[in-house]
């Protein structure tokens, strides 16, 4: 792989980090604590409320697990790495790695899982 197209790579990884950073900041308070106050919210709107709340904490989650692959990835640019099937050592196809940057398999080992 060539530098320029390692370049590339890099800066979509951390074009994506930034824009997962942005998400985290804005999102925070849809994932805080449900008041229990029942005089000033009624039951179903509490329940309402905790439901966003829940899906709120797994969006961060889902964020967090993406975070650690573009991590994964920019640290595998530095190793010389970047590009390379974990499971059998081929390079992963560039169409793939287009599509997601953060894969570490190619297509046939992804398949055999």
């Amino acid at each position: 792989m060539t530098r320029h197209e390692l370049a590339r790579y890099q800066a979509t990884l951390l074009q994506l980090r930034a824009e997962l950073a942005e998400l985290s900041h804005s999102s925070a308070d849809a994932a805080k604590p449900v008041a229990l106050d029942q005089a000033s919210v009624g039951r179903l709107s509490r329940m309402d409320a905790m439901q966003g709340q829940a899906m709120a904490q797994e969006t961060e989650r889902r964020r967090k697990q993406q975070w650690l692959k573009i991590e994964g990835a920019l640290r595998r640019i530095e190793d010389n790495d970047f590009g390379d099937c974990f499971n059998c050592g081929e390079a992963i196809d560039p169409r793939r790695l287009a599509v997601d940057p953060t894969t570490t398999r190619c297509i046939d080992c992804e398949q055999a899982t």
